[in-house]
């Protein structure tokens, strides 16, 4: 529990990092107001299907991106040598979809079970 903890705070110290290297974003959807563009099109990017709004399937897939390109050897954990200045402990594809899940209900802000372009921009609670 404690590792798991350890793993979800690495993540929010290396979120940014993590994002830039993997798909040229400079941060989680905490900063997304530091994007260019505008919030409607950051949903785009994330919204799959068209539908104007993002799931947390499509949350967690998008973002799990950067991830999965910087998992050099592809066995699903990012070991210290692939992980942004090559400093923390190893962290697993699991653990951060994990908090992924968390970050979006998070964000979700009236509990409807999507993000809408607004909920997506704004900063977490």
């Amino acid at each position: 529990m404690a590792d798991s903890r350890r793993g979800i705070r690495l993540l929010r110290q290396a979120g940014a990092a993590l994002l830039a290297a993997g798909l040229g974003l400079p941060a989680l959807p905490c900063a997304a107001q530091d994007l260019p563009g505008t919030p409607a099109a950051y949903l785009r990017a994330f919204d799959r299907n068209g539908d104007g709004k993002v799931g947390a399937d499509e949350y967690v897939a998008y973002l799990s991106r950067g991830f999965l390109r910087m998992d050099r050897n592809g066995d699903g954990i990012l070991e210290r040598d692939e992980l942004p200045g090559s400093r923390g402990r190893p962290v697993s594809l699991r653990v951060f979809q994990a908090d992924l899940s968390r970050q979006f209900h998070r964000l979700d802000r009236n509990q409807d079970g999507w993000l809408d372009a607004r909920e997506l921009a704004a900063p977490p609670r």
